[in-house]
């Protein structure tokens, strides 16, 4: 959400979201720039209880950048927000400045490609996906849909487990469609993304519904890791192994039911 909005920010801090990200950038007028740098730092001073806390700066190509970098180094967030991160050493000098692991938006034919290299700076702590520019750059018709993403949306979900790190998939900008807003969660968790970011708090609840291990999932994996005693062996009228009891455990972990 715009850092810029204060209105936006003191509603967040009752939001059953699990990050809240205050953005500088694309979200911000040019004039707004300077009053909601430190409005986010104010912010982040506050805090939002449980949450984790973010603040998306603007590019490194940018007469802002300088100074976002100052404000996110001495703010109290849990993580800061590159966008159109293309080059891991330009990726690995802002995590020197700013002293706290990043969140590397990936929107950019270049930063696709380099994506794995990004991935690999040591305090990198996820990619985000970028759809909306990432399409732009691409040249896609307006209405080409998510499929013309295909390709890059899974490399960039390579890049991320290589380096075993977070990898989110892109907002959605269609504040009234509820149904197709679901079906992109429920599509976006089969790709094997972790989460996804939100533009308005009226989309939370599908992403929670989707990205959330169900009752039925729970169940199943605290069966299978209750039965398993090692080795290849037969579960419910399969065949399992080892793999699939570690996979198990990881949705009990994501669950909070380890």
């Amino acid at each position: 959400m715009p850092a810029s909005n204060a209105r936006a920010i003191e509603k967040a801090r009752g939001l059953p979201a699990d990050m809240i990200i205050l953005d500088l950038e694309d979200a911000v007028k040019p004039g707004l720039k300077d009053e909601a740098r430190q409005a986010a730092v104010d912010a982040m001073a506050e805090g939002f209880g449980d949450r984790l806390t973010a603040i998306r700066i603007n590019g490194i190509d940018t007469s802002w950048h300088r100074a976002d970098l100052a404000a996110a180094r001495q703010a109290r967030c849990d993580f800061v927000v590159l966008p159109k991160a293309e080059d891991a050493a330009a990726v690995g000098a802002v995590a020197d400045c700013v002293f706290k692991p990043l969140l590397v938006m990936i929107e950019t034919p270049k930063g696709v490609l380099n994506a794995a290299d990004i991935a690999a700076v040591e305090d990198v702590a996820g990619l985000l996906v970028g759809a909306n520019d990432l399409a732009h750059a691409l040249r896609l018709p307006p209405k080409a849909g998510r499929a013309s993403l295909t390709m890059a949306l899974q490399s960039i979900l390579l890049a991320a487990r290589a380096r075993d790190v977070w990898a989110l998939d892109s907002v959605f900008n269609d504040l009234n469609a509820p149904d197709a807003l679901a079906a992109e969660c429920a599509e976006g968790r089969l790709l094997g993304f972790d989460g996804k970011t939100l533009i308005h708090p009226n989309q939370i609840e599908a992403a929670n519904q989707a990205f959330s291990p169900s009752a039925e999932e729970i169940e199943e994996a605290s069966a299978l890791v209750a039965a398993a005693s090692g080795g290849a062996e037969r579960f419910r009228d399969r065949m399992v192994e080892a793999m699939h009891v570690d996979m198990a455990r990881q949705l009990l972990a994501r669950a909070g039911q380890a």
